[in-house]
C-alpha cells in the first residue's frame, strides 16, 4: 500500500471525531428492476447532506489558520461553511447567483456568524473568478471544491468506507464526476491500494466536461453548459483531478440526459422516500444504460447529495414528463371560424389534457396562433393526437425539445 492509500485512510480515521461513516445501503427495488445486487453509498446523509464536507475537513484541517474562501453552487459550500463553524475559522463563500434558495440558506444555517455568503456569477465559473481574485486582494486562503491535492484526499475517503463496509470491493462503482474531485479521490485511492474495481464515471449530457477533456488530452472549456445538474455542471474539469482520470478509457464515461434524471429522482422520492438532488440521482440514472452489463453483479451507487429545492419540483416533474413523452408543447395554426375549437377538441383521447392553451397572434384575418400544452398518461397518445390533426388539416409545430422557442414560449 502506497503512502497515498496510507494519506487517505489517515484522513477517512480522522474524520471519525467530526461525523460518522455514511451508510452504505442495499436497495432492493433497484436491485429487483435491474437484475443485479444494487447498493447506494449515502454521501446524500452526511451532516450537511453531500459528500463535499469531507473535501473541506480534510483541506481545513491541515490549514494554518487565517480566513478561507470558496466558490460553490451549494454543497462544496456547505461543507466549508460548516467546517467554518466547527472549528471557529472565518469563512467568505462566493455562489452563483442561480443557486437554489434552499442551498444558500442551508450555507447560512452552517456557517451561523462564522460565514459570509456573496452571490456573484450566473455561472460557477464567473463565481470562481470572483473567489480567486477576493482572496488575492485580501489575502485569505482559497479552497477549491475540486482543484486541490487535499480536497481530492478527503473526497477518497468514501473508497475508503466502502472497503471496510463491504469488506472488500463491489464488483462495479458508479459515481459522478463534476469537477473530478471526488472521482479522482475514490480513483486514486483503490489504484494505491491495488484493488481497482470496474467503474463508470456519469456526467450531465450538459455538462460533459471530463468527456471533453478525454477526447482533448488536456482540460478544456466547454462553449455551453446546461447548469440544471448544479452540483455537477462544471464547465472545465480540475487540472489535478484530470491527472488521475485522464488514463479512464472515454467508453467508461456515461453522459445522461438532465430530463432523464428527473425520472428517477420523482421515482427515488416516491418508491423509496430517497430525496437526492440532479447531482445526487446521476450514479442512479445510469444504470438505465448499463443494462445487461450489471446484471447479476453487486453493483455500488455513489449518491453524492441530497440538497434538493423541492420549490424546483414541478419543474422536475415537468421535464420528467417531456422526456418520456407524456407532455408535448405545440404551436397550432387555429381557423378563425365558429366551431374551430370544438373539432380540436373532439380529437382529444380519452387520456389527453390541455395544460396550457394561449392564443399568441392572428396570424392572417381568418387564422390564429395558438399554444397549447397536452398531457397524457401514455407515450402512444402524442403520436396519435398528432396524426389526428393532421387528418383533420391543423398546421402544428412541436416546440417541446426547440430550446430556443421552447425558452421563448413555454
Amino acid at each position: 500500500m502506497t503512502d497515498i492509500a496510507r494519506a487517505a485512510e489517515a484522513a477517512t480515521a480522522a474524520m471519525r471525531d467530526v461525523f460518522p461513516a455514511t451508510p452504505l445501503q442495499r436497495n432492493d427495488y433497484l436491485s429487483d428492476r435491474f437484475g443485479a445486487d444494487i447498493w447506494l453509498k449515502r454521501e446524500d446523509l452526511t451532516p450537511v447532506r453531500s459528500y463535499k464536507l469531507r473535501g473541506a475537513f480534510n483541506a481545513m484541517r491541515k490549514m494554518a489558520g487565517g480566513r478561507v474562501a470558496c466558490a460553490s453552487a451549494g454543497n462544496h459550500a456547505q461543507g466549508v461553511a460548516w467546517m467554518c463553524r466547527h472549528l471557529g475559522v472565518e469563512g467568505v463563500i462566493f455562489m452563483p447567483v442561480t443557486t437554489p434558495g434552499q442551498k444558500v440558506a442551508k450555507t447560512r444555517l452552517f456557517g451561523g456568524d462564522r460565514v459570509e455568503i456573496r452571490l456573484t456569477g450566473d455561472f460557477f465559473d464567473d463565481t470562481l473568478a470572483a473567489a480567486k481574485a477576493w482572496c488575492a486582494d485580501s489575502g485569505a486562503q482559497f479552497l477549491s471544491p475540486f482543484d486541490d491535492a487535499d480536497v481530492i484526499e478527503g473526497q477518497a475517503s468514501v473508497a475508503v468506507e466502502i472497503a471496510e463496509q463491504m469488506g472488500g470491493m463491489p464488483d462495479l462503482i458508479v459515481l459522478p464526476v463534476g469537477g473530478g474531485g471526488l472521482s479522482a479521490g475514490m480513483l486514486g485511492y483503490l489504484r494505491a491500494r491495488g484493488t481497482v474495481p470496474d467503474m463508470r464515471f456519469v456526467e450531465p449530457l450538459g455538462g460533459a466536461s471530463l468527456t471533453a477533456a478525454l477526447a482533448a488530452g488536456h482540460p478544456v472549456t466547454l462553449e455551453t453548459l446546461d447548469n440544471f445538474v448544479d452540483g455537477a455542471a462544471v464547465a472545465r474539469i480540475g487540472a489535478k483531478p484530470f491527472e488521475i482520470l485522464r488514463q479512464v478509457p472515454p467508453q467508461h464515461v456515461l453522459r445522461v440526459p438532465e430530463n432523464r434524471i428527473c425520472i428517477t429522482i420523482q421515482e427515488l422520492l416516491n418508491t423509496e422516500g430517497v430525496v437526492l438532488e440532479p447531482a445526487g440521482a446521476l450514479s442512479v440514472d445510469a444504470l438505465r444504460d448499463l443494462g445487461p452489463e450489471i446484471a447479476g453483479r453487486r453493483v455500488v451507487c455513489i449518491t453524492t447529495g441530497g440538497n434538493f429545492d423541492f420549490e424546483r419540483l414541478p419543474d422536475v416533474k415537468e421535464r420528467a414528463m417531456r422526456y418520456a413523452g407524456l407532455k408535448k408543447y405545440f404551436v397550432l395554426r387555429m381557423p378563425q371560424r365558429p366551431g374551430a375549437l370544438r373539432d380540436f377538441l373532439s380529437i382529444l383521447g380519452p387520456n389527453d389534457d390541455i395544460a396550457r392553451f394561449e392564443y399568441l397572434k392572428k396570424s392572417a384575418r381568418n387564422f390564429g396562433t395558438v399554444l397549447i400544452g397536452i398531457e397524457t398518461t401514455t407515450p402512444e397518445a402524442i403520436p396519435a393526437l398528432e396524426s389526428r390533426m393532421d387528418e383533420l388539416g391543423f398546421a402544428w409545430r412541436d416546440l417541446t425539445d426547440d430550446p430556443l422557442l421552447g425558452e421563448l414560449v413555454i
